[in-house]
């Protein structure tokens, strides 16, 4: 496995707007480029081009749409792709797609040369997701997002049970594991469960210091 991915959603949090996604923004740089674990963002759709102008670092949309033309309000892939992006969180527990939707858009993403980051809720919607040979999916129990309870320490069996059914469908799928992950603890039990890497997003976006917070998450690496 190569470097796991810790991928930070902003989600719509006014602490993910203006300057503090700057400063977010900059302590991925600076914690990626000293630790070398690949640390993306998923920032705030008008935050996208200034992110992928201004640091060197993945930049992941939050959501995107299998359109293009007279789609008003929409997220057309084509667009996430011109702004620079890396690829698009898809079917966001706060965000939910049909399967036929979801399809859709990991095709979209794949046709615009985008990754795509199917978020699940439970082993079985992980392997059906896994069909569509998305880059990863995001396994993340609805009842422990933002509990601050950590998904490897309560629940390590749904990202044992993830790996095990996404790979049996296609090996080549990676997957991350998210709900609850606020230390570097709780990223080396993902890690050690199976996991190519975390989905978090509160305790580094609403952290008073998300550089010391990203500097703890990757320390046990």
């Amino acid at each position: 496995m190569g470097s796991p991915l810790i991928l930070i959603n902003f989600k719509s949090y006014r602490e993910g707007a203006g300057n503090n996604a700057g400063q977010i923004g900059s302590a991925a740089e600076i914690v990626m480029q000293e630790s070398g674990v690949t640390i993306g963002v998923a920032p705030q759709f008008t935050e996208l081009h200034p992110f992928c102008k201004h640091y060197e670092i993945p930049v992941y949309a939050q959501h995107i749409d299998p359109v293009e033309g007279a789609f008003t309000g929409r997220i057309p892939a084509f667009t996430v792709r011109a702004a620079g992006c890396t690829g698009s969180l898809i079917n966001h527990s706060e965000r939910r797609l049909s399967i036929a939707d979801i399809e859709a858009t990991v095709a979209a993403a794949k046709f615009h040369h985008l990754e795509s980051v199917v978020c699940t809720n439970n082993v079985a919607v992980s392997a059906a997701a896994a069909a569509f040979a998305p880059t990863y999916i995001a396994v993340e129990p609805p009842e422990l997002i933002g509990s601050g309870i950590s998904v490897a320490k309560a629940d390590p069996e749904i990202i044992l049970g993830t790996v095990d059914a996404v790979h049996r469908v296609n090996p080549d799928v990676k997957v991350l594991c998210g709900a609850g992950i606020q230390s570097g603890e709780c990223v080396k039990t993902a890690i050690s469960l199976g996991a190519d890497g975390v989905l978090l997003a509160s305790s580094v976006v609403k952290a008073k210091d998300p550089e010391a917070v990203l500097r703890d998450l990757v320390s046990l690496l």
